[in-house]
C-alpha cells in the first residue's frame, strides 16, 4: 500500500466537507456521533502511511449501508433504528490472560493515544466492498497497556446487549451478545485497529459506536461493533457467525476470492456507490493486505483456514 498524502494533509482536509457529509444520515442516526455526550464534536486524528489510495465512499454510502444485526437486518436499519441507542458513558471489560484486568472507561482508553485516519478498504462477505477512513489507533496499543501474559493465543470480543435499546436484540436473530475473535498475532498486527471515528467525526451508532474493530484483510463481519469486552485467552474463542453455521462461516474468515461461498461465488465484489450498472471488480487475495499479512499464514491451508 502507498501513503496518499504529502505533509500532513488527511483527506477530510482535501476534500469538502460538503462532498462527502450528508447532515440527512446524522438526522437517521438521531445525530448519530455522540462520544462523551458531544455530538458532531471533531476528532483530532493524523495521517497514516498505511492508508490505501483508493478514493473513500461518501459519509452517506458508509452511514445508511451497514450490517448490523442488533438494528435489523436491513441495510437501513442501523441508521434508522439506532436513536434509542446511548453510547454514553462507555466502558470496556478487558480480562483472561492479562496482567491488569479490570472495566476501563472509554475516556482513560483514549487516554494519551494518537488517533490516526486510517483509510482502509472494507469487503462484506455478501461480495459488496467499499473504502472508508476510519479514526482509531492500533488494538495493540491497549493490549500492551493491559499486560498480555505469555500464555495467551487468542483474543474473544463482545458487544454490548441492551435490547431496549437495539430493536434487533428482540429477536431471536442470533445468540446475542454478538461475538467475535483474532488470533494474538492477528490481533497484535498493526493494520488491526479500534476504531472511534470515521471522517474526523465520532463514530455514528450505526457504525458501531463508541468503539469498534476492523481488521481490513478479513470479511466485515469479524469487525465487531460497539464493543463492551476483552478477553484473552488461550483457547480459539466462540464466534457468533462460526457457531450458527460453521460450513459457511470459519473462525479465520480472511478473504479469499479462490473460495467460494457455498452459496455464492467470492471472486469478485460489487463496489457501493458505483450505481446499478457498475461493473463488478475482482477481489483481491486478502483485500489487497496480503504483503502485509500472508506471512500470518504460513504453513496454513487457505481453501480451509479462509
Amino acid at each position: 500500500m502507498r501513503n496518499r498524502f504529502n505533509g500532513n494533509l488527511k483527506w477530510s482536509d482535501v476534500t469538502p466537507k460538503a462532498q462527502w457529509m450528508n447532515r440527512r444520515s446524522l438526522l437517521l442516526g438521531a445525530g448519530a456521533a455522540m462520544v462523551a455526550g458531544q455530538a458532531g464534536a471533531k476528532i483530532t486524528s493524523v495521517p497514516s502511511a498505511y492508508s490505501t489510495d483508493a478514493i473513500p465512499n461518501t459519509f452517506e454510502e458508509i452511514t445508511t449501508y451497514n450490517n448490523f444485526y442488533e438494528f435489523g437486518t436491513d441495510k437501513e436499519d442501523p441508521a434508522r433504528n439506532s436513536a434509542a441507542f446511548q453510547p454514553d458513558p462507555w466502558a470496556v471489560q478487558i480480562d483472561g490472560l492479562v496482567d491488569k484486568p479490570g472495566s476501563y472507561d472509554l475516556a482513560d482508553i483514549l487516554g494519551g493515544v494518537t488517533l490516526e485516519e486510517r483509510i482502509y478498504r472494507f469487503r462484506c462477505v455478501e461480495a459488496w466492498s467499499m473504502v472508508v477512513p476510519w479514526v482509531g489507533f492500533e488494538l495493540a496499543t491497549l493490549l500492551n497497556r493491559v499486560g498480555v501474559q505469555p500464555s495467551a493465543k487468542f483474543v474473544a470480543f463482545e458487544t454490548v446487549v441492551r435490547p431496549e435499546e437495539m430493536p434487533g436484540q428482540r429477536q431471536p436473530l442470533l445468540d446475542w451478545p454478538y461475538r467475535e475473535g483474532l488470533r494474538l498475532d492477528e490481533a497484535m498486527h498493526p493494520l488491526t485497529i479500534l476504531a472511534t471515528g470515521l471522517y474526523d467525526e465520532p463514530m455514528p451508532k450505526q457504525n458501531g459506536a463508541p468503539i469498534r474493530l476492523v481488521v481490513p484483510w478479513k470479511y466485515g463481519f469479524k469487525s465487531i461493533k460497539s464493543i463492551v469486552r476483552i478477553t484473552l485467552t488461550d483457547t480459539m474463542p466462540i464466534t457468533t457467525w462460526n457457531t450458527l453455521n460453521p460450513r459457511e462461516y470459519g473462525f479465520y474468515s480472511n478473504v479469499n476470492p479462490k473460495v467460494d461461498h457455498p452459496r455464492w461465488s467470492q471472486a469478485s465484489e460489487r463496489q457501493v456507490g458505483g450505481g446499478i450498472f457498475a461493473p463488478r471488480v475482482d477481489t483481491l487475495m486478502f483485500n489487497g493486505y496480503e504483503d502485509q499479512v500472508a506471512a500470518l499464514y504460513t504453513g496454513q491451508d487457505l481453501t480451509k483456514d479462509y
